[in-house]
């Protein structure tokens, strides 16, 4: 039969699927960021991300998003208990074995979508998605392997599977942890955690600080994370701008309409020192304006920190994650804690008060950053990944 050659298989070029959960914005930002890497690179591999929960029942997506969020929030020592639970119960037990079970018949359009994309690859930014298709995985029915990236500077126990292709650690500590857990060593890769390219980028510190309407030359805080646990952003920010001495403060208010027009008020009362920021996806410019941040330590905020070489003063940490994050930089003298809004006052005045400590702190936050984590996750990836085949010819 005769006639023309077409293309069967649409793509030649490599799929990789990257799965996230709204757990907090952390595990989102470290898949965008993967993402984004692969876009940067000009005829690199494809890259998908999706919401895992979003192909799941309401109820797992309640579980494992909305109650999360509403117990960090709300019953802090509620979820203190869970997590210190979770990491010491037996893999076996009854209770993750039930977890386990509900979270496998919850979860079969995930699998669905899996099937239509095709990927050649799959990289878990949660333990979720990476538990479900661990079992998959070792059943024979997912056709692709399986990599996992941990998105804090510790190991808890429920990211640790078996099937998995393998595991990207924030640092060795994460990796040696990794291999206690029986994980081989030669599947754990210490990449970091990754971040936006933006946060790659030398940035001037003058050219953002004018675009912002600052003094670059000034000493200067940037402010963010909610401010929770210390009073709302507004609260802090004029006890800060209380403090004498010659700095200025940038604070970021994110989406919070009401806080951010407290903020404008307080600006203008405070000519000159205090710049409120409303939502914006250019976090990397604020952060290059700055001296030091305060905030709290999430996984996904502590690597872009450590990216740009800028250090922190940590508060308000969630149990669990983000006090096994503060300990870490802390232990490296990157950062410093606060515990409320008193000792946060007095970490500031001493910051300011010794310039050769703080400068300190910049060349270990810096020593510590790995900016191209996210390439690193993907070339590796892509180089275990089964190569695609050439395009099948056929005659229509």
């Amino acid at each position: 039969m005769g006639g023309r050659l077409v293309e069967q298989e649409g793509r030649t070029g490599k799929r990789i699927l990257v799965l996230s959960v709204p757990a907090g914005a952390g595990h989102t930002r470290v898949a965008e960021a993967i993402r984004a890497g692969a876009e940067a690179q000009p005829g690199g591999a494809e890259v998908i991300h999706l919401d895992a929960t979003a192909y799941a029942t309401p109820r797992l997506r309640k579980v494992y998003a909305d109650l999360y969020i509403m117990l960090v929030r709300r019953a802090p020592i509620v979820w203190s208990w869970i997590y210190q639970y979770t990491n010491g119960a037996a893999p076996d037990g009854w209770a993750h074995r039930l977890r386990r079970r509900i979270e496998r018949r919850d979860s079969a359009p995930l699998l669905g979508k899996i099937a239509a994309l095709r990927p050649d690859a799959i990289v878990c930014t949660h333990f979720l998605p990476a538990e479900i298709l661990s079992r998959e995985a070792a059943d024979g029915t997912l056709p692709c392997p399986v990599w996992v990236q941990v998105t804090d500077f510790d190991l808890h126990r429920m990211w640790v599977h078996r099937h998995v292709a393998g595991y990207f650690a924030g640092n060795d500590e994460v990796a040696f942890l990794m291999c206690k857990q029986g994980i081989p060593g030669d599947t754990i890769h210490v990449t970091g955690i990754p971040v936006m390219p933006a946060f790659t980028r030398q940035l001037e510190r003058a050219e953002c600080a004018r675009a912002l309407g600052i003094d670059p030359g000034r000493m200067t805080f940037l402010l963010m994370g909610g401010g929770a646990g210390l009073g709302g952003l507004s609260m802090l920010a004029q006890r800060l701008l209380a403090i004498p001495g010659n700095f200025q403060l940038i604070v970021l208010a994110g989406r919070n309409a009401d806080e951010l027009a407290v903020l404008e008020r307080l600006a203008a009362a405070h000519p000159g020192r205090l710049v409120p920021q409303g939502f914006t996806d250019r976090v990397e410019r604020l952060m290059a304006c700055a001296d030091v941040a305060i905030t709290k330590p999430g996984g996904a905020t502590t690597a872009e920190c450590l990216a740009m070489g800028l250090p922190m003063i940590v508060n308000a940490s969630i149990p669990g994650q983000e006090e096994r994050n503060a300990n870490f930089l802390l232990e490296y003298g990157a950062a410093m804690k606060a515990f409320d809004a008193p000792s946060l006052e007095y970490r500031v005045r001493y910051l300011m008060a010794h310039p050769d400590e703080l400068e300190t702190m910049r060349l270990r936050a810096r020593a510590l950053g790995r900016p191209h984590a996210a390439a690193a996750v993907l070339a590796t990836v892509l180089a275990a990944a089964p190569k695609r085949p050439e395009p099948i010819d056929a005659f229509v």
